[in-house]
Parts: C-alpha cells; structure tokens; sequence
C-alpha cells in the first residue's frame, strides 16, 4: 500500500561510535548543554543474523527513560524515571523531578537532535498514551489526562486519584495503551478507563503483570512478572468475567513459555547467592525482572518475524524473542532461536524496560542504561555489596532509545496523521504497520467524519490479514454508528472467525425481544460452522440474550458445553454467561462433571458472598485503607496475588497456609527474615526457585508495619485472626536463622518460635 500524499519525513539510519562512560558519569541537566550527537558504541551488542542496533536519542537529551509513545507527527514523547534508586539506599526517590520530554529529529537524519520538556516536576513518572487528542500520564499514584495545546499542558483533568496508590515503582500501576476495543488497560491493575461523551469511565477488568503490556492483532493481551518471562490471556479482555462469583482459571493469566534466559557474560543478579539462580558457568539460569513485552506488528520485519513475542531482560542485559503459535483458542510461545537471544550484550549498563512499535515499522528499545535496577524495597545485600564494588551505582542520569531495523526490510515513511483526512485515514486501517492502524482508528473516532461509514461497513464485512476488519468495527463503535442489522450482516458475510467474534461481542448491547429469533437462527449458522472460536465467542456473548429468554438459548448453550466438556477455556465462558443462572442450569441442562463443580462453587461464592477480588470496591487509599493493605499490596501482593491465592510459578497462597493460620511469631520471623524454597504449604510441594525477600534490612519498614502486615493478612487470609505486639516482633527481629541468614522450610518446622 502507498503511504497517503501527507508523508513528510523520510527517516536514514545514522551512528556515531565512541565511548559512553565518561559521558555517563559526568552529564548535566540537557537544559543546560547544547545537543551533541550520541557518542555510545554498540560493539557489544550481539542481534540475530541481519538486525541492525540504531541510537537514536541519549544523554544529553534525556535520562533515565522508562516509557514512551509517538504522537501523531510521528515524534517521540518519553518518560523520565530520574528518581529512581537515585542511589543504593534509595535515598531521595520521592522527589519531584520526574518529566516528559519530546524528541525531534529536526534535520531528518533519523537521530533525534533537540528535545524539550512538556512536562516536569513529576514524581516517579511510569506510563503516558496520546489519546483523545491529549495525553494520558501518570504522576505519583494519579493518574491525570492533558489537553495539548502548541506542544505545551492545556487543561488537566483528574481521572483516577489513586491510580498507582500504594505500591513502589516497580509494583505500581503503569503501561496505559489503548487497545483495538476502545479501552485503555493497564499492567499492575485491575481497572481499564475510556473517555465518553466528555466523562472518564472506569471500569474493572483482569489484573494483568507487573511493568508493561502489549497485544496481538486479534486483540489478546501480553504481559508478565518479574519471574514469568510471558503470560497471556486467552480470549478478548473481559470476555469470561461476567460473573462476579466465579474467577477464570484456564481463559486468563496463562504461563506461555518456560523462563530459561541465554545471557553470554555473567551479570549481576539479586537473588545471585541461591543455589539455582546461576549456573556452573555463572550465568543467569531463568528471568529474575522480566518487563516491557511486545508481540511485534510492525510489518517491517521478515514475515517469520510477525507476531513474536519480545521481552525485557534488563538483569541479563537482552532481549528475547518468542514465537508464538495460536492453536484454535489457545496460545503458546517458543524461545525463536534455541540457546540464543534475539539481543545480548556484554555492557551491564544495558537495561531495556520497555520495547514499541513504531510508526516507520521498527521496534525501539527504552533503555534505563543505569547500574541499579533494583529497588530498596527488595534488594539483597548480596546484590548491593555487587554494585558498589563493580561500581554500578554510579552509573545514573544516563538513558537511551535504541531503534532496531533489518537489513533486507525498508522502514515505511511516516506520515503526519495530525493533517490527515479521514479518507486516508480509513485507507491506513489496511496498513501492515499495527501502530498505524491503531492510530488511525482514534484518529477517525475523534475526527467525527460519518462521510466515511459506509466505506467502514464494507471494511468490516471483508476485511484483510491484518485486522482491518476489527479496527473498521471498532471505528463504527466509536463514532455510534454500528446496529444489530449491520452486525448480523457482518457475522454472516465475513470470512473470518476473529472478525464474528469481535462482533458477536458487539451485538450484546442490542439484545432485546425483538431480535431474539435472529439471534437463535444466526447461532445456529455459527454452530454449524464447527469452528472453536466461534463457538467459544458464541458461548460468551449469550450473557445478555440468556436474560431474555433461558428457554431459548440455554439449550444453545448447553449444546456447545457437551460439544467440549473437557475444554476449561469453554468451561470458564459458560460459567461467565450462566451469572445468577447457575442453579437452573445445574437442574435443567444436567452439566458434566467439570462445568458442574465450576457451577457449585459460584453458587458457594455467592452464599458466602465471595466475588473476584476485581469486583470488590475499591477504598479511596488516603480515607480508607489501613496501613497493613496498603504495605500487603506494596510488598506481598505482586508474589501472592491481590487474594492472597498465590502466582502460579511465582508464590505459594496464602489462603489455607499453615503459616498464615499457625503461630505469629513464626510469621513474623517469615516476613523479617525471608523464605528459601522448596516449601510445602497445605500440603502441596512448592518447588520454586525464587526466594522470598527478607524485609529486615528495609529501614523503611519498621515493627509496626511488620504488625500492620500480620494484622492484614489475619484479616484477609486466616480461619481465626490473631494478632502480634511490636514487642514481640522486636525480639523475633534478633533471632536470626542461622546460615545466610535466610529461613528454610526445616528451620520454620523444627524452631519453637513461641520460646
């Protein structure tokens, strides 16, 4: 496809070589400097065969870069994290001189070349989006929206005041991107937000990850944990959480590769000291700070190259990359390469945390480039004795952003779609480049342009290999224009299952009587198709017609569960649907066993008045919550989950554990001192390889917060809370474990704590 006659900058790769360090060490504020072109080699950095290691943007033009977003000129807009772990004690985090800038390459030879602040004094800075026509960012723990006005702050409005209240940075709310839906989600959260008809919507969805996410074309979700190299929804966000009493077990949150890392020098890791961590040749064995995952859309790549998964692995100093397989409604990742990483460098100062389409089809890299990536809240001493004697502590204010292109692949011309119309708009929805795609499609909602509906119907009803037919969907969503007669003549004439389904989601807002019969004939059609993701798709969207009428689309219903009753993907959609139905279907529609145990414990739920934890109001923070939650979610809750249920591969629960509802003094002495692994807790074998962190070397926790911690999770996990004095915790403080100082399971069940 030819780009549209708006293009105006024609982007040539350009590097400058040198050395970096001293640069590093001795910078100043770029206020305060002319600009020089980046003097950084990239002789260390291995890429697979035919890649090429752009820099485009370092120090002087910004430091400590943690996230970024292009707007619609195709100019970068970066986060500046220049609080972070200013030094090894994290003394001085809280400050306030956090900023977004805007990098422009102002003479067109792909080498960003001035910069300047739109925002500052910004406190821990995380995520940003251009949306609306404004921009999305985060301050502190709020999260605000600010209209543009000549590339400089209009009006600010408040959108959620304890967006990324109480967590540290590394745990705190961020990675805000607006997905194909409409929606903006979010990692480390359990809401999603959406601008209508002038007022902020904010709305539960899924906790997903700990710092980033991404999406594919057909709209599933990415993101990971420190630990989980990547994860996974299987089916579109919020499909499979209508009912409030049940949480997906198999649909959501889903392991998709091993965590194995190939790093080619030994790197400084926190947990280096376990045994397991390292390998015999001292090289880190599995992830220990995964981050920043992107499924590549750029469509400037090789096409083996579409759809993979990269991540993060700031620890390690590179970047993997992921093949991933969709197999019917399930998705799983591969290491692309086996033993090999798609890059890897030797430079410990290299920390990608976040990784972007961008609007030429490349992939750039955030690069933190600073020595500590760990924050206070969880460092070793171990770790910490590592960097000050390498000396990576005083390598900080440095950061760059890397562009990565191939050899054989031209990058597309950007184009400046702040001048184009909505025409050459709807043409960039069939663009290989997803961010494109993805722009446009705002671009075109915002533009209230109806001249072009009809186009977006016929958009909808063909479509192309790389989601046009979504993205048309969404636009007519946008712009109100879409009814249950446009989508039902969609459902029958597409050709492709992923476009019915987004649309079957749709047609649940125009349930009524009246269109009952249509909807049982055009569920008919679809069964008859024999294709899993129209019926998994069919199963969800019967939520709202099953309110209607049980006689007619139970049976529907019940038909696809008996078609794939061992399948729990299905299992969790019809759970989901049958909300507040659960018990006429039991009796009326005779369950296999699976969906029936399924069906029984919503009910139990119910009666014990146990929704998801997402549905569970949320407390104003500064009003509300007690100290012992807002330290639990701070420091316990990215391990153990926000109920205290456990990560699968991450952390054991905490709900049915001995520990929680055994002595006090002994899970005191857990929190202080810290766990090492293998552990059985309600009699199942954890056999993992992370160690829980020991919190008596934080002199920012202190007895009464151990306290509050106890009291918490008394409160929230235990059959019969107990509480513990500060007294006590004081004299469980000097009774160190012998070793390295770091429980184990024989010593939590051979020592009297009580003594």
């Amino acid at each position: 496809m030819k780009i549209p006659k708006f293009v105006i900058n024609t982007p040539k790769a350009k590097i400058v070589f040198g050395s970096f360090l001293v640069l590093s060490l001795f910078m100043v504020s770029f206020k305060n400097i002319p600009f020089e072109d980046p003097k950084h080699s990239l002789e260390n950095y291995r890429l697979e065969e035919n890649f090429e290691l752009k820099l485009i943007a370092s120090e002087s033009l910004l430091k400590a870069p943690v996230s970024m977003d292009f707007d619609n000129k195709g100019r970068m807009w970066v986060v500046e994290m220049i609080g972070y772990m200013p030094n090894l004690e994290g003394i001085g985090e809280d400050n306030p001189n956090g900023r977004i800038t805007i990098l422009e390459d102002l003479n067109k030879d792909g080498v960003a070349d001035h910069s300047k602040v739109f925002l500052d004094k910004l406190v821990l800075p995380r995520g940003l989006a251009h949306v609306y026509g404004g921009l999305l960012y985060v301050d502190g723990p709020k999260l605000w929206f600010v209209e543009i006005k000549n590339d400089k702050p209009g009006k600010k409005t408040l959108v959620d005041p304890v967006y990324a209240e109480g967590g540290n940075v590394e745990h705190s709310s961020n990675g805000l991107m607006m997905h194909i839906d409409n929606w903006i989600y979010n990692a480390n959260y359990n809401f999603r937000y959406q601008l209508k008809n002038g007022k902020w919507l904010k709305e539960p969805t899924s906790y997903r990850g700990q710092w980033g996410i991404t999406k594919d074309n057909f709209g599933r979700l990415y993101y990971n944990n420190n630990s989980t190299q990547l994860q996974a929804d299987f089916v579109l966000p919020n499909k499979v959480i209508r009912n409030r009493y049940f949480k997906p077990t198999a649909s959501e949150n889903q392991r998709l590769t091993n965590n194995r890392v190939f790093p080619i020098h030994q790197t400084s890791v926190n947990r280096g000291y376990q045994k397991g961590v390292l390998d015999e040749k001292g090289l880190l064995r599995d992830v220990t700070a995964a981050c920043g995952p992107l499924v590549y859309r750029g469509g400037a790549f090789p096409e083996a190259y579409n759809q993979n998964a990269f991540v993060c692995v700031p620890e390690a100093n590179l970047i993997k990359r992921n093949i991933l397989t969709f197999n019917n409604n399930q998705t799983s990742a591969k290491q692309a390469v086996e033993g090999k990483e798609f890059i890897a460098s030797t430079d410990e100062g290299f920390r990608p945390v976040n990784l972007f389409n961008g609007p030429d089809g490349a992939m750039y890299i955030v690069d933190m480039h600073r020595g500590i990536i760990q924050h206070k809240a969880y460092i070793s001493q171990y770790l910490t004795e590592q960097l000050a004697a390498k000396k990576l502590d005083t390598l900080q204010n440095a950061g760059r952003i890397l562009k990565i292109t191939n050899k054989a692949s031209k990058l597309n011309p950007v184009p400046d779609l702040s001048k184009a119309t909505a025409p050459q708009l709807v043409k960039l929805l069939s663009h290989p480049n997803g961010w494109l795609r993805d722009r446009s499609q705002q671009l075109l909602i915002q533009k209230k342009d109806l001249s072009v509906i009809k186009e977006l119907i016929n958009l909808a009803k063909t479509g192309n290999e790389f989601s046009t037919a979504i993205h048309a969907l969404y636009v007519l969503e946008g712009l109100n224009a879409l009814s249950f007669e446009i989508l039902s003549a969609i459902v029958k004439q597409s050709k492709q299952p992923e476009t019915i389904a987004h649309a079957l989601g749709l047609m649940e807002r125009f349930a009524m009587v009246s269109q009952m019969a249509k909807m049982k004939e055009i569920s008919a059609q679809l069964l008859a198709q024999n294709n899993e993701t129209l019926d998994l798709y069919l199963a969800i969207s019967l939520n709202s017609w099953l309110k209607l009428s049980e006689p007619i689309f139970l049976p529907i219903l019940s038909e696809i569960e008996k078609k794939y009753a061992t399948q729990k993907i299905f299992q969790d959609a019809i759970v989901s649907s049958l909300e507040g139905k659960e018990e006429n279907y039991l009796t009326t529609q005779n369950p296999n066993t699976l969906l029936k145990n399924n069906l029984t414990l919503a009910v139990n739920n119910r009666q014990k008045k146990e929704m998801n934890p997402i549905f569970v109001k949320e407390k104003n923070t500064v009003d509300n919550r007690t100290k012992g939650l807002q330290l639990y979610r701070t420091i316990c809750a990215a391990c153990h989950g926000a109920d205290g249920k456990g990560i699968q591969d991450l952390a054991p629960p905490l709900k049915g554990s001995e520990y929680i509802d055994g002595s006090m003094k002994r899970l005191a002495a857990i929190i202080l001192h810290g766990v090492s692994g293998p552990i059985h807790v309600n009699g199942k074998l954890y056999q993992l390889n992370n160690e829980m962190p020991a919190l008596i070397n934080n002199k920012d926790i202190s007895d009464q917060d151990i306290a509050d911690i106890i009291r918490f999770t008394q409160n929230a996990f235990a059959k019969t809370g107990k509480n513990i004095s500060v007294e006590e915790i004081k004299k469980i403080r000097e009774r160190k474990p012998s070793g390295n100082g770091i429980l184990t399971e024989k010593q939590l069940l051979e020592d009297d704590f009580e003594k």
